[in-house]
């Protein structure tokens, strides 16, 4: 079959074929957000607190999730040929799981009902820019202990 009808074959295969893969990406950002979403639970039946206490739980999976993301990234970004799934899988899904802006949301605005504004706002405060740390210094490390790595790879 030559012309119009061909062309028409292609067109659909083009169109059609980015979705088909689509749907392992959405399945491993679903079952990673699933996994991190029941870590971040369970962290915070280890670390439990009271309305009015300061939610540690909440920002040690905020911190540990960011200082995760950072290498993460570096890691992804200094690979040769990552799995194309390894960053929608960790990244979006795990890390996005077990991280939370909701529920800080909710505790800092807990921690004001409760009478505690100076808590309020040290968390608030406090755990973006411990947060924004973290994302650099995981980072930074992984990106030095790569190179590192690499060069005494090298030497050999």
């Amino acid at each position: 079959m030559t012309g119009a009808g061909q062309r028409t074959d292609v067109l659909h295969a083009r169109r059609t074929a980015p979705r088909a893969r689509q749907w392992d990406v959405v399945l491993a950002v679903a079952a990673g957000g699933a996994l991190g979403s029941i870590a971040r639970y369970g962290l915070s039946l280890v670390v439990p607190h009271e309305p009015g206490q300061f939610p540690v739980a909440t920002l040690l999976a905020n911190i540990g999730g960011c200082l995760a993301i950072g290498v993460l990234m570096a890691v992804i970004t200094e690979a040769t040929a990552p799995h194309r799934l390894l960053r929608p899988f960790l990244g979006i899904g795990f890390l996005g799981g077990f991280t939370t802006l909701s529920t800080y949301v909710v505790e800092t605005i807990d921690s004001v009902r409760t009478g505690h504004p100076v808590m309020a706002v040290s968390y608030l405060l406090g755990t973006v820019v411990a947060c924004l740390l973290s994302v650099v210094l995981g980072l930074l490390v992984t990106r030095s202990a790569l190179t590192r790595g690499r060069s005494a790879v090298g030497r050999r």
